[in-house]
């Protein structure tokens, strides 16, 4: 049976769309309010509202109402969880490449 993590399953979603990418790529540079994170995509703030809280949801993104402001920023913890499991995948991978390299490399004479 498959382990499911659903903090890390929602990440992925989050991640999954392109406009939610990209105000993740602008949060990495430092925080920014919900008009300056609107500014460069085609949409309206409400659509970028609705972004936002799938990447709230996630946990990816913070963000902090001081008067009429809404500020963003991300939250490196998530993100370092979709990393670790990238990592770990990636890892395991190369070690089958490995071994089937030392297997071509046995059975074809090469070394």
């Amino acid at each position: 049976m498959f382990r499911t993590d659903a903090a890390l399953d929602l990440a992925f979603q989050a991640l999954a769309d392109p406009s939610r990418r990209a105000m993740v790529d602008r949060l990495a540079t430092g925080p920014a309010t919900v008009s300056e994170l609107a500014k460069p995509l085609a949409m309206s703030l409400p659509g970028v509202m609705q972004h936002l809280a799938v990447l709230e949801a996630s946990g990816l993104v913070a963000s902090e109402k001081i008067g009429r402001t809404r500020t963003c920023r991300i939250e490196p913890k998530a993100l370092s969880r979709a990393e670790q499991w990238i990592a770990e995948r990636r890892a395991l991978w190369e070690r089958r490449l490995d071994r089937l390299e030392a297997f071509l490399d046995e059975t074809t004479g090469d070394t």
